[in-house]
């Protein structure tokens, strides 16, 4: 194999990669340490179980567009998609993460989340993760009962080979890697400091994680690029060095800061290279985009 043939390869291999670990920034799913440690450490756990949902609506739509860094180029990858529905008592949250069909052929990426949350909490009633990444696929579903404070899991590689039935005990105000990402676009932020962390807990993969996310601050006129310039909350989560991320690797994500509270860039060092996330496109927000300046 020539060199330029494999460098190709190792490229096409990380954009497939990176598709994948942006859809899990995109939910906030940092795995840190086991939640008996965790919160054992932790002084800082909010205490906003349920929580009134301000901050979205049924028919929202974000779609990110992700880009792999190679050097000094900036290689378009794939995009995920985040979407709102509204049911009589739920809100349905999906996420779809897709490679674009030009790296199919090596890396093949469609990730698929689905999270049903009680409007009236916010909490998760069920969730299923069913993903396809390289020649790994994964189909898991969580059956939670909040106030039983159990978790029924089933998992396979496909929905049709299901080999695993669990029962889970979990903590109360339990979240998933969905649905904590809308209960935090509904936290209030006037009260924090800067460098003040927001911590709570997810189930995620038959275990109970812990999440720990740094409050940087305000950032007047961030630039987005293909939408203007916004003022944001910076915010950056916790991650774990490994085989993705580097020594003391920092994640940063924007938020606007207005009442929608949406994502709009992620930026993250990879082992080898970077990953970005952009807001490239939205609708049906709840309230006007006043983060958006002039």
């Amino acid at each position: 194999m020539s060199s330029l043939h494999h460098l190709q390869k190792l490229i096409n291999h990380k954009i497939g990669i990176t598709i994948w670990l942006v859809t899990l920034l995109m939910i906030l799913a940092f795995r840190g340490p086991s939640s008996k440690e965790f919160f054992s450490n932790s002084s800082d756990m909010m205490d906003t179980c349920p929580i009134e949902n301000k901050a979205f609506q049924h028919g929202e739509e974000m779609i990110y567009k992700v880009f792999y860094n190679w050097g000094f180029v900036w290689i378009p990858a794939g995009e995920v998609t985040f979407s709102v529905e509204e049911s009589t008592q739920d809100f349905h949250l999906s996420v779809v993460g897709e490679t674009y069909k030009s790296y199919d052929w090596f890396f093949k990426v469609r990730d698929y989340y689905d999270t049903w949350i009680d409007k009236k909490t916010l909490l998760p009633n069920v969730s299923i993760r069913d993903v396809t990444e390289g020649g790994y696929t994964l189909y898991d579903k969580n059956q939670f009962d909040q106030e039983a404070n159990t978790v029924v899991n089933l998992r396979g590689r496909r929905l049709e080979t299901i080999k695993e039935n669990n029962f889970f005990q979990i903590e109360n105000c339990m979240h998933d890697m969905l649905s904590i990402v809308y209960w935090a676009r509904n936290l209030s932020f006037e009260n924090y400091q800067q460098g003040q962390k927001i911590s709570v807990k997810i189930f995620a993969d038959k275990k109970t994680w812990a999440l720990s996310v740094k409050y940087l601050g305000e950032e007047k006129g961030h630039k987005v690029r293909g939408l203007g310039d916004f003022n944001t909350l910076k915010f950056s989560p916790e991650v774990i060095e490994g085989t993705v991320f580097p020594k003391n690797a920092q994640v940063n994500v924007w938020v606007s800061d207005d009442q929608n509270r949406v994502p709009l860039v992620i930026e993250s060092p990879l082992s080898i290279g970077s990953a970005k996330a952009i807001l490239k496109s939205y609708k049906g927000l709840r309230y006007d985009f006043s983060a958006k300046m002039d």
